[in-house]
């Protein structure tokens, strides 16, 4: 027979999930209070020592004071990163195809091309 029953294994895991999940909140309130760009310094600095030197006091408070803003703030800051990421690729692919072909069509109409370059350049820009 075991010495550890089928129950204890249960709770102990119970346990275990728990405190993962409260590791988690916490973590996720002192991240979302350096986030947060209505607080000043002091008023960062006061929530964090609350958090950490009474846990589930602070964390509470948090969450009653300014929890309906967080979900806010993250969105605000996942969109940002999403449009820096997207105007990071937009530069580094360079112009689009009917950018390059604009260009031509102007130095065509300029005069500075022929119209074989024009038709040359055409067809390099159309089978990139």
């Amino acid at each position: 027979m075991s010495a550890y029953p089928l129950l204890n294994v249960f709770l102990t895991m119970l346990w275990f999930f728990l405190w993962v999940l409260w590791i988690f909140l916490v973590c996720s309130v002192i991240f979302d209070i350096f986030r947060s760009r209505d607080l000043g310094g002091w008023a960062k600095a006061g929530w964090t020592i609350f958090v950490i030197v009474l846990p589930l006091l602070g964390v509470l408070s948090y969450l009653v004071a300014r929890g309906d803003k967080m979900y806010a703030r993250q969105a605000r800051d996942v969109q940002a990163r999403d449009e820096q990421a997207r105007a990071f690729i937009k530069d580094a692919a360079g112009a689009g195809t009917a950018d390059e072909l604009a260009k031509l069509v102007e130095l065509k109409q300029r005069g500075a091309i022929s119209e074989a370059e024009f038709e040359r350049g055409k067809t390099k820009v159309l089978a990139a």
